[in-house]
């Protein structure tokens, strides 16, 4: 199989990418592992109401005749130039294109601290993501912490599902948050959503200090400011923010600047032919990765000129997405939360004190097994980049688990 164009993500990036580029008459598809578009944003599920945005782009994909989506696909592998492996719950095979829009989002940064694997525990985000697939949380007491918006949109998706929400606690100061609230007037529209998302149990300069219980969480102990409290509760949502998904990318060869895959104007990576669109490219919320998918999407099918008049939008959000990353800026003190024996590498059980003294991401690795378990250093690859400064290296093939079949096809 060969298309012109190919999409590797279908959330607000890809979808808008896909759409910019559609009444050129190009061959289009669309990747994404979720089972419907959306990306996480958008999550779909059994106790999910979809905004108008969402679903009125949903529809204009399932109508365009010259656009196919693949959910529920993820990919393997890169099988030479401009072709990837492919996989989906019934078969593995290749795709070739002409052009590729990586839109790949982020995902959730997650520190260690003592008892941060208790059952209980989980990413603000994923805390998130489980309601909206059905899991009930009604009764329950939640305690909702770490940094970035994300928490106020956790804590009211646990609101609305019945849970008692018992407090959220911001890492980053008063002072910044003060300063964001005084620029955040410039986008109206970012104004009224943070008036409905606040709550009054909001406490900046506030973090966890652990999580505690034997065979799952009790209680949650926190500082706020110079006290230390103790808050029980059944359930703790804990991210600090998020990172961008440059795994894809970085197989590719993309050039790679400040943890994102990096752009030009034209939202192109530094191959020819190649695009990147979204968080994948640095956070910005959801106005961002629309307006970048579209310029990509109009770019890669060599419409420059609808693609330059959506440059001043974008000015726009981006300037929402630095203002954003300097009030949120994570706070040094939180590389101090784990412990000696506060599990770092989950998958393989690997503490803090066996990476203390490692002298990088492969010295770790080999003298501990440090990202070597199932999720492949996706989670503890970015907590040692935040703890120890390490730069983890390019992905090796497979990028996600695969049958044993799909990776026979890169014998070919």
């Amino acid at each position: 199989m060969k298309v012109d164009l190919l999409i590797i993500g279908a959330g607000p990036a890809g979808m808008a990418a896909a759409l910019a580029a559609a009444p050129s008459g190009a061959r289009i598809a669309v990747l994404d592992d979720n089972p419907s578009p959306g990306g996480q944003i958008w999550r779909d599920g059994p106790q999910v109401k979809l905004p108008d945005k969402a679903r009125q782009l949903r529809q204009a994909l399932a109508e365009a005749g010259n656009i196919q989506v693949f959910s529920g696909t993820r990919v393997v592998a890169v099988a030479g130039r401009k072709r990837l492996l492919l996989e989906n719950a019934e078969r593995g095979w290749q795709l070739g294109y002409d052009a590729l829009i990586l839109c790949t989002g982020a995902r959730e940064l997650l520190l260690p601290f003592p008892g941060w694997t208790l059952p209980g525990v989980t990413g603000a985000g994923g805390l998130q993501a489980l309601i909206k697939g059905g899991l009930s949380v009604a009764g329950e007491r939640v305690v909702v912490a770490g940094s970035g918006p994300l928490l106020l949109a956790s804590a009211a998706t646990a609101r609305a599902a019945g849970a008692t929400l018992l407090r959220i606690a911001e890492q980053a100061p008063w002072t910044a948050l003060a300063g964001f609230a005084a620029r955040l007037p410039r986008w109206p529209g970012k104004v009224a959503q943070a008036i409905g998302l606040f709550d009054t149990r909001y406490r900046p300069s506030s973090h966890v200090l652990a999580a505690l219980g034997r065979d799952r969480l009790e209680a949650v102990r926190l500082r706020q400011g110079d006290q230390v409290l103790e808050v029980p509760c059944d359930r703790l949502a804990c991210g600090f923010g998020l990172i961008p998904n440059i795994q894809l990318g970085q197989a590719l060869g993309c050039r790679i600047e400040q943890q994102a895959i990096a752009v030009d104007d034209w939202q192109a990576c530094s191959l020819d032919d190649h695009f990147a669109a979204g968080e994948c490219t640095g956070f910005g919320g959801s106005e961002l990765a629309l307006v970048e998918g579209a310029i990509a999407g109009h770019a890669a099918v060599g419409r420059r000129d609808l693609a330059r008049k959506l440059w001043p939008r974008r000015r726009r959000w981006q300037a929402f997405a630095n203002t954003l990353a300097r009030s949120f800026r994570l706070d040094a003190k939180l590389k101090d939360l784990a412990q000696p024996d506060t599990l770092v590498c989950r998958c393989e059980d690997v503490p803090w004190s066996a990476l203390a003294n490692r002298h990088g991401w492969t010295d770790a690795k080999l003298h501990s097994r440090c990202g070597m378990g199932a999720c492949q250093g996706r989670v503890c690859g970015a907590a040692s980049q935040f703890l120890f400064g390490w730069e983890p290296p390019a992905p090796r093939p497979p990028l996600s688990p695969a049958r044993i079949e799909t990776l026979l096809q890169l014998e070919e």
